[in-house]
């Protein structure tokens, strides 16, 4: 498995244990079986940016600490530049650059994303989120898959929707896509 996912797993097992809980806790916080919750804590399974939101919005830590391993530090504003922001690739079809991970106290978390092309009979991956989400589509051609309907967003289409209804991305037309998300 990717060593950015195992990374990530080690925070989680780490915040798990600086906040004294056990795996039960977490995994109920997570809305996941503990068997589930403790193969993320493994490293062995991608972790979706919907689970580690749920857990960042549940135990007060910042989204991008629990994907980066950094803390914030200004608040004032954070600028990044062009193709600098940290970024993390969860698995070979989904690359996450947060535009924001220096800026503490965020109260939305800005990514590029970027989603390259599966063949098309892989189903689409579906994950909730609590908040809202609003994507703008920089490059390519994308199926939103939002609770059941199936949308067709083109380079310069956006779309603002609520991120607690099941949804997931699928690039189209065999070429990759990159989309602003901005999750609130």
């Amino acid at each position: 498995m990717n060593e950015q996912i195992k990374q990530i797993a080690e925070r989680l097992a780490g915040l798990r244990d600086a906040l004294n809980i056990t795996s039960e806790e977490m995994s109920k916080a997570c809305n996941l079986p503990v068997e589930e919750y403790l193969r993320l804590e493994s490293g062995t399974v991608d972790i979706s940016v919907s689970i580690l939101h749920r857990i960042a919005q549940e135990y007060g830590v910042e989204l991008t600490t629990l994907m980066f391993g950094d803390e914030p530090r200004m608040s004032a504003y954070f600028i990044t530049r062009r193709g600098k922001g940290i970024a993390v690739e969860r698995t070979k079809a989904y690359k996450y650059q947060s535009l924001a991970a220096g800026f503490a106290g965020r109260k939305a978390d800005p990514f590029l994303v970027t989603v390259h092309p599966k063949p098309d009979d892989e189903p689409v991956y579906l994950n909730s989120h609590v908040g809202q989400e609003f994507n703008l589509i920089l490059e390519g051609r994308m199926l939103l898959r939002i609770n059941g309907k199936d949308l067709l967003l083109n380079e310069g289409d956006s779309i603002y929707f609520n991120s607690e209804l099941p949804h997931g991305m699928k690039a189209l037309n065999g070429e990759k896509v990159r989309f602003l998300a901005i999750i609130l």
